[in-house]
């Protein structure tokens, strides 16, 4: 054998080896589930603030048909059909198959989801949530819409690749009451770190995107799309003008206190979920955006 058809075997050999180490590297079990009675009318206002609705409609589409493009980096992203269509949506599901598909970003055939799905954030979601969600979804009319492929570029067309990555990079949140604070300062520290999932657009996320260990609504100066996100925090929102009834305004309608509209993917947030918010969940959150970081 020669040099070359030696080498050759070798770079075989050593990319045989690596498919085998990524489609054997372990994904964590599923966590177990209440089977609880959903309530689909709170699971349809749950599917607003998650931006369920959003990102799984495309425009002109039936509801939850599947998404748009999210570009980013790494190539666009399309989210799937979730209607209760037993064929190209997710009517074979079973309750336990959803919520670790919401909540562990693991589809039932376990595989990992891309983290362009915010399950990160998910994971704060309660078993009455998600049996609610579910039985809203199920409530859907069935849409026999095919999914969209992801056009994502190599290697990160890879899928195996996410379970590594989700060993170094993923950071399921953590919802914590803080008893020393108010009901409405509590109830808006779910929300954003929770299904609003504010810090996937405005916490920064490193060249893998990973979000950072310590999260913190800093904003994005580099987001995966392109575009760049403004802090979060109350000195930022303070000095740029942002009191209570302004930040209830900016978050119900995108009109900021100096008269700008916000546009982008915020726009897309603010008209396809955030306007369909409660005054008192708006009002929550407002609450805990400007307390938090004032030093």
């Amino acid at each position: 054998m020669n040099r070359l058809a030696m080498i050759l075997v070798a770079l075989l050999v050593l990319s045989a080896l690596g498919v085998l180490v990524l489609e054997t590297w372990p994904v964590a079990g599923a966590r177990p589930v209440a089977e609880l009675q959903g309530d689909p009318k709170r699971g349809a206002y749950l599917a607003r603030l998650s931006g369920c609705i959003t990102c799984h409609t495309a425009p002109g589409a039936p509801p939850l048909s599947g998404g748009a493009a999210l570009v980013s980096k790494f190539g666009s992203f399309y989210a799937p059909n979730i209607t209760p269509d037993p064929t190209q949506g997710i009517g074979t599901w079973s309750f336990q198959q959803f919520v670790r598909a919401v909540r562990e970003g693991v589809s039932p055939d376990g595989d990992p989801y891309y983290p362009a799905f915010p399950y990160e954030f998910y994971a704060t979601l309660t078993d009455s949530d998600m049996a609610d969600l579910w039985a809203a979804l199920r409530a859907t009319p069935a849409v026999g819409t095919p999914d969209v492929p992801h056009q994502v570029s190599f290697p990160f067309n890879v899928r195996a690749g996410l379970r590594p990555w989700r060993t170094f990079f993923e950071s399921p949140v953590e919802y914590v009451p803080d008893e020393t604070r108010s009901p409405e300062w509590n109830r808006g520290k779910y929300l954003v770190w929770g299904p609003a999932h504010c810090a996937a657009c405005h916490a920064p996320r490193n060249v893998l995107g990973g979000l950072p260990s310590s999260l913190e609504l800093t904003g994005d100066p580099a987001m995966q799309d392109g575009g760049k996100s403004p802090p979060l925090t109350a000195r930022y929102l303070t000095a740029n003008g942002y009191t209570k009834p302004a930040l209830v305004e900016t978050m119900r309608t995108g009109i900021t206190p100096s008269g700008d509209v916000l546009g982008g993917s915020m726009a897309e947030v603010i008209h396809g979920s955030m306007k369909f918010l409660l005054d008192e969940h708006i009002d929550d959150m407002a609450t805990y955006l400007l307390d938090i970081g004032r030093k």
